[in-house]
């Protein structure tokens, strides 16, 4: 019976699972890793997703199993870079950087949150956005507790930061890579026409943030004195482990960076970073300090949304958007854009835009482009795949890490209080978007 239903009504059954996880998700009624692993439980017990791989004796193609739709890279570079971030903190590297920010800005809340979110920025252009949220939580939390302030400004404008920056690169975003790869876009191709965009949206957006949360940005005169006259030259509990650890963060961050020559995964880089720090620590400390219950909704999720994407939901949805463009250039674009961008804030970026890719290949030839540089489709793509994840709490894997590990700390992000500040930050972000490619491109 089951599996004549999933046959007929595959992508109705895979799509009412998803949005039903999303609205516990969103009413916050039960844990986030709970809901994500029912979720999955019910895709696998339904038979939505095959358990093995497996080649389709009657068209030759091969059909994914669970573990194809399950992104390891991105669960053993979580893992990886928590065990990196965790013993390098208690060389208390992390309180020496975090100080010296605070008196680079002489305590001043407003200059400092704006200092936080460009380092971010500038990191996720080059770096995973997880990674670089890894590195900058656990300063934000020691920058706030010198402070006296409530951490969650700092969080939100770092998350939203980190996909902002990530959209600038090649390397940046996960959808970056699979846009340059069909559409044969280089790293300077990126740098050269999404830099300006992404340095605009970067700073309207952090202002807005700065603005609605200047009850929260404030500290007593005493305060910042005292902190602008810090002696953070103590902070150091441990030499031998911050050399260890600086030395292992910058070969990880440059197996990062040079990923183009040497063709090794960044998960394979934090891997070997984290065993070899593990190697003068004690294990079961430090594997009781990982995010595990960010690992199981990661997991859940990416198992929900591969049963709704084997069943063809995600390329039903894909088709749809392409079809109301009617061969129009100006409203394909526009569409694409923010039709990426709404999606990509509820359903992962990542498949949405390995189906979007193959499709925007074939509409580009239907809707020529008569301009200078690359079809403007790709670009709108990226813009929205990218700058949407900033929508939801769970539209970029570094929005969900932040949560949870602000959680952990006792200052919870609510789904709700999260979507606020995150569908004016995406308006504010396809707005300028929009005006930049219709000028770029359209115009």
């Amino acid at each position: 019976m089951f599996e004549s239903l999933v046959t007929n009504y595959g992508m109705v059954i895979s799509g009412a699972i998803l949005l039903i996880a999303y609205i516990f998700i969103a009413t916050e009624k039960i844990q986030k890793s709970v809901v994500a692993l029912v979720g999955a439980s019910l895709t696998m017990l339904l038979g939505l997703l095959p358990f093995h791989g497996h080649l389709d004796s009657a068209t030759g193609e091969y059909v994914k199993g669970i573990f194809n739709y399950i992104s390891f890279d991105v669960i053993f570079l979580l893992i990886g870079m928590m065990i990196i971030v965790n013993i390098s903190s208690k060389s208390g590297i992390f309180k020496w950087l975090a100080l010296s920010v605070l008196k680079m800005t002489k305590g001043h809340p407003k200059l400092v949150l704006f200092t936080m979110a460009l380092i971010t920025a500038v990191l996720s252009a080059f770096l995973d956005n997880v990674t670089t949220v890894v590195l900058m939580l656990p300063i934000t939390f020691v920058v706030a507790k010198e402070l006296g302030v409530d951490p969650i400004p700092f969080l939100i404008s770092e998350v939203f930061a980190s996909n902002i920056g990530g959209t600038a690169t090649l390397i940046g975003d996960p959808p970056n890579i699979i846009i340059g790869a069909r559409a044969g876009l280089s790293f300077m191709d990126f740098l050269n026409e999404l830099t300006l965009i992404v340095a605009i949206i970067f700073l309207a957006v952090i202002s807005v943030m700065t603005f609605l949360f200047r009850k929260n940005l404030k500290a007593t005169p005493e305060k910042m004195a005292e902190i602008a006259n810090l002696d953070n030259s103590h902070t150091i509990e441990d030499k031998g482990l911050m050399i260890r650890s600086l030395i292992t963060l910058i070969l990880v961050i440059t197996g990062f960076v040079t990923h183009d020559i040497t063709h090794i995964d960044a998960y394979v880089f934090a891997v070997a970073g984290a065993s070899f720090l593990l190697l003068f620590e004690k294990p079961k400390e430090i594997y009781q300090d990982v995010e595990w219950l960010t690992i199981f909704f990661f997991i859940g999720l990416f198992i929900i949304i591969g049963g709704f994407e084997a069943n063809g939901g995600i390329n039903f949805l894909a088709h749809k958007l392409l079809d109301l463009t009617q061969g129009s250039l100006d409203v394909a674009t526009m569409l694409i854009l923010w039709g990426s961008g709404i999606l990509s804030g509820i359903i992962d970026n990542i498949p949405y835009t390995a189906t979007m890719a193959p499709l925007i290949d074939q509409v580009q030839h239907a809707i020529p482009y008569a301009g200078e540089g690359h079809h403007p489709l790709w670009w709108a793509l990226s813009l929205g795949a990218c700058l949407g994840g900033n929508l939801t709490i769970i539209g970029a894997a570094a929005n969900v890490l932040v949560s949870e590990t602000a959680a952990t700390k006792g200052y919870p992000i609510s789904f709700m209080r999260f979507l606020k500040y995150g569908v004016l930050t995406t308006g504010i972000s396809l707005v300028l978007s929009s005006v930049y490619l219709y000028l770029r491109y359209l115009h």
